[in-house]
């Protein structure tokens, strides 16, 4: 039986067309260019076995859920609760009971292109979401802790319909019109709050590049707010912006530029 050259045999794995049987042929192959192949084929296999099960750990809190009679499940968490400058954001989202989206993780653990597509493909697939912003002015009025659960009410005060259980990520809420679970490191164990935590980083990543274009010495687009030395010797040179949180120190001790 004439041997698939290796170059056909690598486009049929690069486009994701390798059949069971064409993998037990590769397996009687000696060509050292197909084991080669079948190296990364049995990788790739692994690490999507890996993503499979990681996906089914983090949706356990939702199918307990669903299994005691609840149906739109909010996850809720936020981003920018440390940062010198910029709002603090934060999103809720409910996602359909057979939503599936392999390497869905906790925002931080994602590339930027990564969350970037996330982003997309949450917001096309929920059943419902909501982002709240609370700004600066308001983070210095009443503390950042209470502009946070500001922003995580606002959001799911956008949900529509409207939650039956809310998970969110560490901060227990009060005042809400259902039952609530706060979950230490949720974004990492629940896929509602790892999407959750996406549409939340996603909207405040761009927030923060679009000031960016009015304050470029203080390198927004990178350090997202954050207090890195570029942006601390900015600050230090240059005054404080009308993003900075004043009631944050060191930003309370220079002027506003």
């Amino acid at each position: 039986m004439q041997k698939d050259s290796i170059a056909l045999l690598k486009q049929l794995f690069e486009e994701d067309k390798l059949t069971e049987q064409k993998i037990a042929e590769m397996r009687q192959d000696e060509r050292k260019g197909v084991q080669t192949l079948l190296k990364r084929y049995d990788v790739k296999q692994d690490r999507m076995k890996a993503l499979e099960q990681q996906f089914l750990a983090m949706s356990e809190f939702e199918l307990k859920l669903r299994n005691s009679g609840y149906v739109n499940i909010a996850g809720v968490d936020e981003v920018g609760r440390g940062p010198l400058a910029g709002p603090v954001v934060a999103a809720a989202v409910v996602l359909p009971h057979d939503f599936k989206l392999l390497g869905l993780n906790d925002s931080k653990q994602l590339s930027e292109s990564t969350r970037e597509a996330y982003y997309e493909v949450i917001k096309d697939n929920s059943i419902s979401y909501g982002i709240g912003i609370i700004h600066n002015d308001v983070i210095d009025s009443v503390n950042i802790y209470e502009a946070t659960k500001l922003a995580m009410h606002d959001a799911i005060n956008q949900l529509d319909p409207i939650a039956d259980f809310v998970l969110v990520d560490a901060v227990p809420l009060k005042e809400l019109s259902c039952p609530s679970e706060s979950i230490i490191k949720g974004d990492s164990k629940s896929i509602s709050i790892a999407a959750a935590s996406i549409l939340a980083k996603v909207t405040r990543d761009r927030f923060m590049k679009e000031i960016h274009m009015s304050y470029p010495a203080y390198d927004f687009a990178s350090n997202m707010g954050y207090g890195t030395k570029h942006h601390m010797e900015t600050l230090s040179n240059q005054g404080a912006t009308p993003y900075h949180r004043r009631s944050f120190a060191p930003v309370g001790n220079v002027e506003v530029k």
